[in-house]
């Protein structure tokens, strides 16, 4: 069973649990060559599975108002990936989701319909590998 939990973005806790994923070279590659950022002004939800990290997705509050999800990774293709990002995005949108919060998503195209099934919509803003959408 996946367990979705929320730490902040300076929490001990949180670098004892992903440092080991973030600086696998294969994540990395994953993650487009670029490293993941954290600070004070980051929330992080991480998907456990026997106690393994599965998943993980910070959110960026930029202020009261924005908060933006980018370089987030989830260990798993197919169903399994939709079913992981199925548990971390309610989590998401539980805390970023009401009226006052505006939430934006640089979403790779490969979990777009994943997203939207979430509410998440597409800009008109497309990459190669990314969408930005936003809830």
């Amino acid at each position: 069973m996946i367990q979705i939990i929320r730490l902040k973005g300076k929490d001990k806790h949180l670098y004892r649990l992903l440092a080991p994923m973030v600086m696998d070279p294969e994540v990395i590659r994953a993650n487009n060559n670029y490293p993941f950022k954290t600070g004070e002004e980051y929330v992080w939800f991480i998907a456990i599975e026997d106690k393994e990290v599965v998943g993980f997705v910070p959110v960026e509050q930029k202020n009261r108002k924005k908060a933006v999800i980018n370089n987030y990774y989830v260990k798993a293709e197919g169903t399994v990936r939709e079913e992981i990002l199925s548990h971390l995005l309610p989590a998401i949108v539980a805390e970023f989701g009401p009226q006052s919060w505006l939430l934006n998503s640089v979403t790779l195209v490969q979990d777009k319909e994943t997203f939207e099934k979430f509410e998440f919509v597409s800009m008109d803003k497309k990459w190669t590998r990314y969408v930005k959408m936003y809830r």
